[in-house]
């Protein structure tokens, strides 16, 4: 889908250690709490937002291990939760339809201040989308990347990375 991402690295540890290290943990991000556990021989990492009040966009992350050789490939794979993705979705189609608009118009009655209204508003609403994306869901998928990779990493599992709250 359009807000899927898809990061795979290489770890040199085990496939049963490094999901020891996972399965069952929590990890707050933002004062939100995130619940690691094994579903499908693959690892989920769901938020717990029930007792949220404000409007929030989250990722849930899948975490798919396959060993190669000595080392261990690990793809992580998050994706807005589909209860999150309609607000997103209707703002890129209301966007999309104002420059269609603003096309149609150029075309057809030749009104350039028309036009570039509608194309800077759709601009200026795309802008403020995706700094708010950026700041809020790519933000906790950055974050729960980051700790994966923190409990894999032997060099960063030694203390040497932390999480922003």
């Amino acid at each position: 889908m359009l807000f899927t991402r898809i990061h795979t690295y290489y770890f040199p540890i085990r496939k049963e250690e490094l999901k020891s290290r996972l399965v069952g943990k929590h990890v707050k991000i933002h004062n939100l709490d995130f619940e690691v556990f094994e579903k499908d021989l693959k690892l989920s990492i769901v938020p717990h937002a029930e007792q949220e009040e404000s409007i929030k966009t989250l990722p849930i992350t899948s975490v798919v291990f396959n060993e190669e050789g000595n080392k261990t490939k690990v793809t992580i794979t998050s994706r807005m939760r589909q209860l999150d993705s309609g607000g997103p979705l209707l703002i890129i189609l209301f966007c999309t339809f104002m420059v269609l608009a603003s096309l149609f118009v150029y075309n057809f009655n030749r009104e350039p201040f028309v036009t570039f209204t509608l194309l800077g508003l759709s601009a200026a609403i795309l802008a403020a989308f995706g700094i708010r994306l950026q700041m809020g869901y790519f933000d906790y998928v950055r974050k729960v990347r980051a700790y994966i990779k923190s409990k894999a990493d032997p060099v960063l599992n030694a203390g040497n990375m932390k999480l922003a709250a």
